[in-house]
């Protein structure tokens, strides 16, 4: 294992480049944004300076063009590969994690007015019917299996997630939120 400490960006480069093969920073800022960016997110610009370090522990090898540009292209090592292998099968003790600013204005509503709690239910059911129709677009493209493709099964969490969320925002909006208790078998 490395004597550096590998925080979840580092493992997202190391995957990327897993999956993709040889990498520039900019492949790698495309990349996070057609897949982990959809449920990940993190400054961009780390995907430049964390290349970077990863080289100088070793999990990485870098290549730089000697004219024009001068672009930097990664590949993981045999050391990277068995440090994100070890990450990979090693279970996850941490909890799920919403960074949602909405949930955030809830939390606080009491200081605004109950109809800001309604401006922002209806806001919240629109970005999640549009959250959900991507994902469902992106089913519809790559197969219903995940089987056909396993990175479908963070799309499939994406989607449980976009529509219980759906539920809540939509039973906010109507003044029901004893319809979603009795939903779950709780008492209303």
């Amino acid at each position: 294992m490395p004597a550096v400490r590998l925080s979840p960006t580092s493992y997202v480069v190391l995957g990327m480049i897993s999956l993709r093969g040889p990498s520039t920073p900019y492949d790698l800022k495309r990349a996070v944004g057609h897949s982990v960016g959809y449920f990940w997110h993190f400054p961009h610009a780390q995907l430049y300076s964390e290349p970077e370090r990863l080289t100088a522990a070793g999990l990485l090898t870098c290549e730089t063009e000697t004219e024009g540009r001068r672009r930097k292209t990664y590949s993981i090592t045999a050391a990277g590969t068995e440090a994100l292998e070890s990450w990979i099968a090693e279970p996850s003790d941490s909890h799920f994690q919403m960074r949602d600013p909405a949930e955030l204005k809830l939390f606080f509503n009491e200081v605004g007015s109950p109809e800001d709690v309604t401006r922002l239910a209806k806001g919240q059911i629109e970005r999640h019917e549009e959250r959900i129709a991507l994902y469902e677009g992106m089913v519809a493209r790559f197969g219903p299996e995940p089987t056909d493709n396993p990175r479908l099964i963070t799309l499939e969490l994406g989607l449980e997630v976009e529509y219980a969320t759906l539920r809540f925002w939509r039973a906010l909006a109507a003044g029901d939120l004893a319809g979603l208790r009795r939903r779950r078998g709780e008492p209303a």
